[in-house]
């Protein structure tokens, strides 16, 4: 039979170093206050037992898990790893630790998660979407807590939002090709209906062009950003053959554009110009040197790591938007 394991206890570290549980729970919360002898011995049991103090007693007393949920609309591409690093080491300097779930685009999955985070008592949340089911909506107003939606600039934020605007930022790179003499401009994106930045970056294009040519590429669990993009412009192609530049919704759909016009011998940018969004590390000039949309993903992450750290300080942080704005970077793809 299997022995059934336990978790190692302070009373487990105080027996092993020689002292008591007092002397074991003063070394770890303020090690100045214990000699150097017995700090050594107790920190020693800590490593040698493979001790982990439990955090459940001290968050149910002081009513402060210091923990904060995020949410992120997907996790298979780097758009928001740079604001997920951000974040996290934002709140780390500030004794908060991030616990991380990925929504998969899909609102009702956001709700399910949002309903298991807050059963965890975080001291805030933080999503990378503003659509929001009913159920949704009414479990975050009525947790009290302080929530973030980040990436996006939404007219009637749950409590605070910091981002951009994604329209303007996709209108900015569609009359960029319009004023390079591109006259046949198509708008690839993916057709995941809840994805709320791809829609307003659609929009965006939609200011500006007056002829549309939208193409959304039904999403395939087998398929990659990529492979979407591959796909997509092929499509595009068949449909509208004089089409002379593509305005992708991200830079992996680019990226897979890219490909496909090389497979099928088109120059770039001479018979077809292409853009991204989100400067991913392939998009400079070490990789395809992709015309994109540069977003400060790291600086949004400590943004709103800094508030958060000044809402569970108990300051008043006033229901608003933070405009961290956009750069368009011009590079050889269009």
């Amino acid at each position: 039979m299997t022995e059934q394991r336990k978790w190692v206890t302070m009373g487990d570290v105080a027996r092993q170093a020689g002292v008591g549980k007092i002397t074991v729970s003063r070394a770890l919360r303020t090690p100045g206050k214990v000699s150097p002898d017995t700090l050594t011995r107790v920190m020693t049991a800590v490593r040698d037992l493979g001790y982990v103090r439990d955090e459940t007693a001290g968050a149910l007393s002081s009513q402060r898990s210091r923990i904060v949920g995020a949410l992120v609309s997907t996790q298979e591409q780097s758009v928001f790893a740079t604001t997920i690093r951000g974040l996290e080491e934002g709140l780390r300097d500030g004794g908060l630790q991030l616990l991380l779930a990925s929504t998969g685009y899909a609102p009702e999955t956001e709700a399910a998660l949002i309903a298991t985070l807050l059963g965890r008592r975080p001291d805030a949340l933080v999503l990378t979407s503003s659509l929001h089911t009913p159920e949704a909506r009414r479990l975050l107003d009525g947790a009290g807590l302080p929530v973030f939606e980040l990436w996006e600039l939404p007219e009637d934020p749950v409590f605070a939002a910091v981002g951009f605007s994604n329209r303007a930022a996709s209108r900015d790179m569609t009359r960029h090709l319009a004023d390079k003499g591109r006259e046949r401009i198509a708008f690839l994106r993916t057709d995941r209906p809840a994805d709320t930045r791809a829609e307003m970056r659609q929009q965006g294009y939609l200011d500006v062009v007056a002829e549309p040519r939208i193409l959304a590429v039904p999403p395939d669990p087998g398929l990659t950003g990529p492979d979407y993009g591959a796909q997509g412009l092929a499509r595009i192609l068949d449909r509208w053959p004089d089409t002379d530049a593509v305005v992708c919704v991200s830079d992996t759909l680019a990226l897979g554009a890219w490909c496909e016009a090389m497979r099928r011998g088109l120059p770039v940018p001479q018979r077809l110009a292409l853009t991204g969004f989100g400067d991913t590390d392939f998009a400079g000039e070490s990789g395809i040197g992709l015309t994109t949309v540069r977003v400060d993903g790291d600086t949004i992450g400590r943004t709103a790591a800094a508030m958060i750290l000044d809402a569970t300080a108990g300051e008043d942080i006033p229901r608003r938007t933070v405009d961290l704005g956009y750069t368009l970077m011009l590079r050889g793809t269009a």
